[in-house]
């Protein structure tokens, strides 16, 4: 029977210092200890504190569920919860997104979680995607990736696809190489790549630019032409895992076109929905 070897603390901290491309001497000097103790925390000579471990983490800019699994390669008990937004606990912060959702009223806003898979969104996104029609698989309207990026998602009524979906494209890629230890974020851009027409994108730095700041879409169903521009906003200062991983996606107006077309078919519906 074939044996199973569980990462050390040392070879997490080595992996996640490569990943960022930092040497031992730029670790100790952002950590403010010295490259000694970094060397020994990497071959187990030395065993850090739980406190250690989330300063590195945090210097690593290491997100707080891979800060959990790094105390646990450590030894110690996760420092961040992890709660779905039906957790009492989170009522209010429940209650604050339902609110922000609403408060946009007729322009289309939804909420994300890491793997982009769709938490909550207002009436006007829903009637965004209900031009789709009841038999696009629910796993593909779940989910804003797969949404934009599939044939049987958004793809046919974009009429500048090829640039939106090159946005999209590489801004997933940034996250996976910004994560690649997320097995989920990891397999959701395997499978975009195996989308028609995702592999011949063009290729695009890492490093996002001033485009990606807000993704312009122009979708077009028959007759109607509707043109937006997209923004994202996180929760700042988060220390739950969940929460920090939420991102609220709004599609604002691009023309006066638009605005009227959402303004007419909001016809007074507010409020917010689970997909």
């Amino acid at each position: 029977m074939a044996s199973t070897t569980t990462a050390t603390f040392g070879d997490e901290l080595r992996r996640w210092r490569t990943t960022r491309r930092m040497s031992q001497l730029d670790l100790a000097v952002a950590a403010e200890v010295s490259q000694r103790h970094v060397s020994f925390l990497e071959t187990g000579r030395s065993k850090p504190s739980p406190e250690m471990v989330v300063h590195l983490g945090g210097v690593l800019d290491m997100a707080l569920r891979d800060q959990n699994a790094l105390l646990a390669a450590a030894g110690f008990a996760p420092a961040f919860a992890e709660r779905g937004l039906d957790d009492p606990d989170l009522d209010q912060v429940r209650h604050v997104l339902d609110t922000l959702l609403a408060a946009h009223g007729h322009y289309p806003a939804y909420v994300v979680d890491r793997g982009w898979d769709l938490v909550l969104a207002n009436p006007a996104a829903l009637l965004v995607t209900g031009f789709l029609g009841s038999d696009t698989a629910p796993e593909i309207v779940g989910n804003a990736m797969r949404l934009s990026l599939h044939p049987d998602g958004i793809k046919p009524y974009v009429a500048d696809w090829e640039r939106f979906a090159t946005t999209l494209l590489h801004r997933l890629e940034r996250e996976v190489a910004h994560r690649p230890q997320d097995e989920r974020l990891v397999a959701l851009l395997e499978e975009a790549r195996t989308y028609p027409d995702v592999a011949e994108l063009p290729d695009r730095p890492l490093m996002p630019d001033g485009n990606d700041l807000l993704v312009p879409v122009h979708l077009r169903l028959g007759d109607l032409e509707l043109r937006f521009f997209t923004t994202i906003a996180t929760i700042g200062a988060p220390f739950d895992v969940t929460l920090e991983e939420l991102r609220l996606e709004t599609l604002l107006p691009a023309d006066a076109e638009t605005e009227t077309f959402l303004r007419e078919a909001a016809a007074g519906d507010g409020g917010s929905a689970a997909p």
